[in-house]
């Protein structure tokens, strides 16, 4: 289904597809292309790829592993690239990911909050964060409750290092649009709900959600953020519970 880019030519084609087809679904929705972003996703691609993929325009990448990210970071440190860490975060990488992210778009605990802020007040810098919240309700899934989100956004403030952009999650991993579109839209009324609420605490309101399979759907349900890895890379040789253990 995602045949292996291996030129600059092919990952240019998949880039321009993939931006056809998010503009497409945001003007069925009524929507500004321009309000999507795309946040192309690296895991688990050799570094010489990754470099085609740069080459054809890729200027801000995503990564899962805190480790995978550090060394791509670090490996292609000539090129000028900014790092995304959207996978789940373990206290004791905070300061990994102080040291070399721009964003991190997996923020689902204070514990995580606080350690981020610390390392980032001692490097001297700021990072944008969107908060992770599980709108499909699985075990195997992180994220906070929509229960819980309100008392973590009200306690984010205090960490004056982070600056909130907005939330992120992970649908159900489904073909069915019916069990995936309820994902993309509790996402969608928790922010608008807490925008009405207090504006302050939600940042600018983006909305991180969608992926190869499901990016289209989540546009059409409100995504500012899509964050798309097979569709322009190729199919990953592993699978999705090597990140999403079940």
């Amino acid at each position: 289904m995602y045949p292996t880019a291996t030129t600059i030519d092919e990952f240019h084609a998949n880039i321009a597809d993939v931006r056809a087809r998010i503009d497409a679904a945001a003007e069925r929705a009524g929507r500004l292309p321009a309000d999507v972003r795309l946040l192309p996703v690296s895991k688990t691609v050799p570094e010489e790829r990754v470099e085609l993929a740069i080459a054809a325009g890729c200027t801000e990448l995503g990564e899962n592993k805190v480790q995978e990210a550090e060394r791509k970071h670090a490996n292609l440190a000539h090129r000028d690239v900014a790092w995304s860490v959207i996978g789940h975060l373990q206290t004791n990488k905070a300061k990994n990911v102080a040291a070399f992210a721009s964003e991190f778009q997996a923020l689902d605990s204070l514990r995580v909050a606080e350690a981020l802020d610390r390392r980032l007040q001692a490097a001297g810098r700021a990072l944008d964060v969107y908060v992770q919240v599980n709108t499909s309700g699985e075990e195997s899934k992180y994220g906070l409750s929509p229960a819980d989100l309100p008392g973590l956004l009200r306690a984010l403030p205090q960490f004056t290092s982070l600056r909130v952009r907005g939330l992120m999650t992970l649908a159900v991993f489904s073909d069915d649009a019916d069990r995936v579109r309820p994902c993309f839209a509790l996402l969608r009324d928790l922010r608008d709900r807490i925008r009405d609420e207090d504006p302050g605490l939600i940042g600018d309101g983006h909305l991180s959600m969608g992926m190869s399979g499901d990016y289209e759907l989540a546009v059409t349900e409100g995504a500012t953020c899509v964050r798309v890895g097979q569709a322009i890379f190729g199919a990953r040789p592993t699978s999705d519970s090597y990140y999403w253990p079940s």
